[in-house]
């Protein structure tokens, strides 16, 4: 039950608490999340042609994003564990980095946007680290939820620029 304020995770004394998810419905849900990783000429071409010491950067990243959706409801706190249906993790090179794309899908009573928001951002963590000993200025960000889909909170679409 929402607080005063509208949120479901505050109690009305605002202690947090674990929202009960067991009477709604279960529907598809899906969301997709982004992050970006800018970085030095050097580290994004090291990236891309295979060459750093740590070994195939876009290919630990991709299943660390995988495996970081899974372990979402570990890492925050008032989270719900969720059976993941499915968790497409996708990173394409860019001017001056990478961009990163989470889908993450569940059939539930609870959406999956914190899923597919971690997952994109360890990815992008992942990165970092890979390519750090040839770049430590990297920057990460924007991280965001760009769509979800299913539940009673409706659908979302970013609107480019927000």
């Amino acid at each position: 039950m929402p607080d005063e304020s509208g949120l479901t995770h505050l109690r009305p004394d605002g202690s947090a608490h674990m929202v009960d998810v067991g009477g709604k419905d279960v529907t598809e849900r899906k969301a997709i999340a982004t992050a970006r990783i800018a970085m030095s000429a050097e580290a994004a071409r090291a990236i891309r042609d295979g060459n750093l010491k740590k070994g195939d950067a876009l290919g630990a990243a991709r299943l660390a994003g995988i495996m970081a959706a899974k372990k979402a409801s570990d890492l925050i706190p008032l989270c719900h564990p969720l059976p993941l249906t499915k968790v497409e993790i996708d990173i394409e090179s860019t001017e001056n980095g990478f961009a990163i794309s989470a889908l993450v899908k569940t059939r539930g009573q609870t959406g999956v946007e914190m899923e597919a928001l971690t997952a994109a951002s360890v990815a992008a963590l992942t990165l970092y680290d890979m390519a750090k000993a040839l770049d430590k200025a990297m920057v990460i960000g924007p991280v965001q939820l760009e769509q979800k889909s299913g539940g009673k909170s409706g659908d979302f679409q970013r609107v480019s620029g927000k």
